[in-house]
């Protein structure tokens, strides 16, 4: 198959939905756009979407159905695909047809409908995107039936080796970005320090919010919080307990202000824009999309070395510190970002740096290295 063969590619992910907040729904989304853009058929399948007018130019949105009400947990989404197994086979051959695709992208193991046990038609691909690492329950279904493995950073692969299974093979393709990096404002670098410090973050535990809102509480810089429920949870009514936590936590601390309402995609690269610093309080990033988006807007970043943050961080040689020991505790994140912010001539060196890097990751870049990767 040439280069300049048009293909179609079909993408897996049962929680898609259009403004989802949540990485991996939004690095399907970036990827599909640049697969578009190239002129190539991109379609998504997911079981979450209510509106299926196309939201992204260029990419068509399919239905699954599946038995569940979101957001859910792992077992009650496996135990769902586990009855629908044959449905599920004969939509996605419906969609496969109708769009002429190639290849299939499962976009994980169980969220993906990686581990389904289903055939494709003759001449498709089987590709599992590892944007983590599967867990033990459905990998190896996943992985024995996959043609191609693809993960988007080197640790998805680390982790994968630690845990003992083959993963030589598997092709590093790294998000993108869904909104390429527009020119900043030299205003904005120059000017930047007045604004807020960002955090912007689904509800989970290892995201790190409620101990960095624990930290923050006694600091005297006005931070802004952004939080949201995803369409799938670690277990059922644990997003609402997190988001309890934070209420307590901000309710008492009149610098802190708490946003409870998902920002639309198009409105996330405004908003880190807006920030002085954005802070990554993750305790674990298989890639870390939050801060490459906000790299893209010449707003700096500051985090703790897990990771792919390193990977996206250290190449910022403008002799600050971005990243701390996560076994230091979210102090020392605050005090990364006062360092950052005292000094002017660091914090302009450092947003212009994160904005050139972030070029890197332009949608119509990331869809050639995923072609090359697949094919």
């Amino acid at each position: 198959m040439t280069p300049n063969t048009t293909r179609g590619i079909v993408f897996v992910l049962a929680s898609w939905q259009m403004n989802a907040p949540a990485g991996i729904e939004r690095a399907t989304a970036a990827l599909a756009s640049g697969l578009a853009a190239s002129g190539h058929r991109a379609v998504i399948a997911t079981a979450l979407a209510t509106d299926l007018e196309p939201a992204l130019p260029g990419v068509t949105v399919e239905r699954l159905d599946l038995p569940v009400v979101f957001p859910c947990d792992d077992q009650l989404l496996r135990k769902a695909l586990l009855r629908r197994t044959d449905e599920i086979q004969a939509r996605l051959w419906e969609i496969i047809a109708r769009h002429q695709a190639d290849t299939v992208v499962f976009t994980d193991a169980l969220w993906g409908l990686g581990r389904l046990a289903a055939d494709l038609p003759d001449g498709v691909r089987r590709v599992l995107a590892a944007h983590v690492l599967p867990n033990r329950e459905d990998a190896p279904a996943a992985l024995t039936r996959a043609d191609r493995v693809i993960i988007p950073s080197e640790i998805v692969r680390a982790e994968a080796e630690q845990a003992g299974w083959p993963a030589k093979s598997w092709r590093v393709v790294p998000n993108a970005l869904l909104h390429p990096p527009a020119i900043p404002d030299p205003v904005h670098i120059d000017e930047g320090r007045s604004g807020p410090v960002r955090v912007l973050a689904r509800l989970g535990h290892e995201k790190g919010i409620v101990p960095l809102l624990n930290a923050a509480t006694g600091w005297d810089r006005p931070l802004e919080v952004t939080v949201a429920h995803a369409g799938f949870e670690a277990a059922s009514g644990s997003q609402a307990k997190l988001l309890e936590e934070c209420r307590a936590l901000t309710g008492a601390a009149d610098h802190i202000t708490l946003h409870e309402r998902p920002l639309a995609w198009r409105d996330v690269p405004g908003w880190l824009a807006g920030a002085c610093v954005v802070i990554v309080p993750s305790l674990r990033e298989t890639f870390g999309l939050v801060a490459l988006e906000a790299m893209s807007t010449a707003t700096p970043v500051i985090g703790y070395r897990v990771g792919n943050l390193p990977t996206l961080l250290e190449q910022v040689d403008t002799g600050v510190q971005l990243l701390a020991d996560p076994g230091r505790g979210p102090n020392t994140l605050l005090g990364l970002a006062d360092a950052l912010l005292q000094d002017p001539v660091a914090y302009g060196r450092t947003a212009k740096a994160m904005y050139h890097l972030a070029q890197d990751y332009r949608p119509d870049r990331i869809a050639q290295l995923f072609l090359k990767a697949v094919s």
